[in-house]
């Protein structure tokens, strides 16, 4: 198939989507498709080869019989792009409009994992004249984190209450809404999944930071975190993360495909701490990496990627509007 693969975008992950779109286009045309490769500048301009690319409703893009949108962050992986891709009327790989956007605000995917009983870090929004009471009850260390953003941009560990208020006052520069959370012991987890109506989860990795948390210079520089696959946290937590990963997943009302995120606490206990739907994409990402471990190599990825997208754009064409 052709297929546009959109990488950029106005986030300050835009270098980031730029290498996740490059790799994509690889293993797509590894795998015998037209990758058809469309850069969104930082002004939101889109261009194919330096020239401009036209939008018109309905009208799909580039003769593209799919998309691939390789964005992170937000204009790219909040639903913005979703919506427009709808508007053009053309299948595109990844979640729908809702769903990126209740995964990417994460204020709303934790309570939504608050009402469903799933488990997860104790949380707090920075809104009303409550919250500062409800960090001091968390206790340190705490992790402020701006609501909508993604790879670690705006996050602060707060150790002392006293760091509180710099650190919120760092997240609301990148957004207004900004959640608190509390530490949480564990090991960091996380596992893939791939899938529409009957996902699949990868066997989970475990995350080892070279620094003192995973930040963005150990997600992005070499040698900045080691990635263990399968994670080695016992048979029963891996069924936990594996069978929680799918739930959430569904939950969420994710399509395509997600990163799950978890901590493994010393106990044995699995918590939730968040969804990617659209994660690092290159073949050395973690998403890509984990289904390698699990038996799919990255071309076959793609491709997989690509079938749902068409196979989930025809089931929602079957319904009257």
């Amino acid at each position: 198939m052709r297929v546009a693969v959109l990488s950029g975008g106005r986030s300050s992950e835009h270098e980031v989507s730029l290498r996740s779109g490059a790799a994509v286009a690889r293993g797509l045309r590894e795998a015998g498709h037209e990758p058809v490769e469309v850069t969104i500048g930082r002004d939101g301009g889109w261009t194919v080869a330096g020239g401009a690319v036209e939008l018109v409703p309905g009208g799909g893009l580039l003769g593209a019989e799919a998309v691939f949108p390789a964005l992170h962050g937000a204009f790219g992986e909040d639903g913005s792009v979703q919506g427009l891709l709808e508007w053009l009327e053309v299948p595109y790989v990844g979640s729908d409009v809702l769903a990126s956007a209740i995964c990417m605000d994460k204020l709303t995917l934790k309570r939504l994992f608050a009402a469903r009983g799933v488990p997860q870090v104790e949380f707090t929004a920075v809104e009303g004249n409550d919250w500062w009471g409800r960090c001091e009850q968390m206790g340190t260390p705490l992790w402020v984190k701006p609501s909508r953003m993604g790879s670690s941009v705006g996050i602060s560990r707060v150790t002392r209450l006293d760091q509180l208020d710099a650190a919120v006052e760092l997240a609301q520069r990148h957004d207004p809404r900004v959640i608190v959370e509390a530490s949480a012991a564990g090991r960091e987890v996380e596992c893939s999944v791939l899938g529409n109506a009957e996902p699949e989860a990868s066997l989970p990795g475990e995350i080892v930071a070279q620094g003192v948390w995973y930040d963005f210079e150990a997600k992005y520089t070499e040698g900045g975190m080691e990635l263990r696959v399968p994670a080695p946290i016992g048979a029963d937590a891996v069924a936990r993360v594996r069978e929680l990963a799918v739930s959430v997943f569904a939950l969420a009302g994710c399509s395509g495909l997600a990163r799950c995120d978890f901590f493994v606490e010393p106990g044995g206990a699995v918590l939730v701490n968040e969804i990617n739907t659209m994660p690092g994409f290159t073949d050395t990402s973690v998403y890509a990496k984990l289904f390698e471990a699990t038996g799919i190599d990255y071309p076959s990825l793609c491709d997989r990627l690509v079938q749902l997208a068409v196979e989930r754009h025809r089931e929602v064409r079957s319904f009257e509007f």
